[in-house]
């Protein structure tokens, strides 16, 4: 009995085929076997099926990887889990036991390999089906069908021999992270058709669409200025969407979330799920958009900025960039300055504000001007002392001698580190030494300062000038007294002549010789 367990509707008066296997047992009787029989036809009559499109059945004995094992013909032959039924099998244990009718899809004579298909044969049938039920359908039309399957980005409609589509985005007016928020499998549940296409069979479905829009639920009396209530629904660079009501919308740009004029990320601001209050900036019940804003919920930091940072008041700022020419900072959101490179310091010669200071930084500064119209202050940080140069000019006058340091070569010259933490600059010929090498960097010597300029911050100064002029006058100083010897050799020759005293030079032509001497001197 077992080898026609394949074939559960065998009678008394069916014809089988047998294999005689012993004439004669030790009772006497004739042994057959349906299974060897079936065996030694099987491959012609699988081939023959295959060739034939032919119909066969088949008794699934158990399940394997990825499928089932069918005895066709006393072969064990694959199902593969696919080729079960049209629809997604998820328990296959419920087939094991069961005669079904099924194709031969794929033979492999070489491995003796058999690949048997039962949903083939609906195939044929659905697609009928399916001609014939899309032939009937309009958009519009409003069916019921079965949650047939569920995917990442839509759900899958049985309607009924034929599938169709829902995209996650017709599923609601809300937005919706995965359909399973919105179905369940094996739901039944109305839908409409969108759009159809008879050639690839492909139907389009919506849920959403049989609902009222819910902007046509919105409350008539919001206007623009009126706050709202919502949670942010999605988050962009650019900015977050707040959900003012089921499927109704609102997009706060990142320019609206704060006064200030830096460019930051809206997720510097928001996050994913917060429940916020926001102004209504625009709305078009028309075009179904509305633009939303939050930094409207504080007063705007301009409105009376004279009164709170007038000209000349202090503050603490936060460096927020740099450029060449200067440095940004924001002395509250949305209040933002910027101090001019020149105006960082008295003294050093900054060449870009990164030796100053750093971004993220405090900075103490002073306000210059302000620029309501551009919304920007003017700002110094240097006024907050007192202007060295009034006091460098009494002590670096010109012709005085000072100790620096060379602490820079330039192609033009030398920068030289003086007192008091100022700088001053000496050309090449002026950074001659006294054994007539040039100066080099970090030497420290002396300097005389041959031009001084507060307006523009300029000291020139002159190493070669510190001997060069004690030399001149140490030779100025030999001349005069060679010229005062002369006047007195004369005085002396008529005295050895014995010439009398009234001849003599008197006190008076000595002294008026003298001045006349200290002139041509002069």
């Amino acid at each position: 009995m077992s080898e026609f367990r394949y074939n559960p509707d065998i009678k008394v008066g069916d014809t089988v085929e047998v294999f005689i296997e012993n004439q004669e047992d030790r009772k006497g009787q004739l042994i057959l076997s349906h299974k060897k029989a079936r065996a030694s036809r099987s491959w012609e009559r699988i081939n023959a099926a295959l060739e034939n499109n032919e119909i066969i059945k088949g008794f699934i004995k158990c399940r394997t990887k990825g499928g089932m094992i069918v005895d066709v013909f006393g072969i064990e032959a694959f199902l593969p889990g696919s080729q079960i039924d049209v629809k997604p099998i998820r328990d296959y244990d419920v087939f094991v036991g069961k005669t079904m009718e099924f194709k031969v899809v794929k033979i492999n004579e070489e491995f003796k390999n058999v690949v048997v298909s039962h949903k083939a044969l609906i195939e044929a049938e659905l697609e009928a089906q399916k001609r014939e039920i899309i032939s009937k359908l309009e958009k519009g039309q409003v069916l019921e069908g079965t949650v047939k399957n569920i995917t990442t980005y839509g759900v899958f409609i049985d309607l009924g021999g034929v599938d169709g589509l829902i995209h996650i985005t017709d599923l609601s007016w809300g937005r919706v992270k995965h359909p399973s928020e919105v179905v369940e499998l094996d739901q039944k549940l109305n839908v409409v058709i969108l759009d159809f296409d008879n050639e690839k069979k492909r139907i389009a479905l919506g849920l959403k669409q049989l609902q009222p829009h819910p902007w046509d639920a919105l409350d008539p009396d919001l206007k623009v200025g009126d706050k709202v209530k919502g949670r942010v629904v999605v988050m962009a660079d650019y900015g977050a969407f707040l959900e003012v009501a089921p499927g109704v919308e609102g997009l706060i740009h990142v320019s609206e979330m704060s006064w200030s004029q830096h460019l930051r990320s809206a997720q510097d601001f928001l996050k994913e799920g917060d429940e916020i209050e926001a102004v209504v900036l625009t709305l078009d019940r028309n075009d179904r958009k509305m633009s939303l804003g939050i930094k409207q919920l504080k007063a705007d930091p301009w409105e009376n900025i004279e009164t709170k940072y007038p000209i000349g008041s202090r503050h603490t700022a936060k460096v927020r960039n740099f450029t060449n020419f200067g440095v940004f900072v924001e002395i509250e959101e949305g209040v933002d300055g910027l101090i001019h490179i020149s105006d960082l310091s008295w003294t050093k010669k900054i060449k870009h504000p990164s030796e100053f200071t750093q971004i993220g930084a405090d900075i103490e500064v002073e306000v210059l001007q302000i620029d309501k119209d551009n919304r920007r202050l003017s700002l110094g940080h240097k006024q907050l002392e007192e202007n060295p140069w009034d006091v460098f000019e009494t002590i670096f006058t010109v012709g005085s001698v000072h100790e620096g340091t060379i602490v820079e070569m330039l192609d033009k010259g030398a920068v030289v580190a003086l007192p008091y933490g100022v700088e001053g600059f000496a050309t090449p010929k002026h950074l001659t030494k006294e054994d007539g090498s040039a100066a080099k960097v970090d030497e420290k010597l002396n300097f005389k300062v041959i031009e001084f300029n507060k307006d523009s911050k300029r000291i020139i100064l002159s190493h070669s000038r510190t001997f060069e002029d004690d030399s001149r006058a140490e030779r100025s100083t030999e001349r005069r007294p060679k010229r005062a010897a002369a006047p007195r050799k004369q005085e002396e020759a008529p005295a050895a002549a014995g010439t009398t005293p009234l001849e003599r030079t008197t006190l008076g032509d000595l002294e008026a010789l003298a001045a006349l001497k200290e002139k041509l001197s002069k």
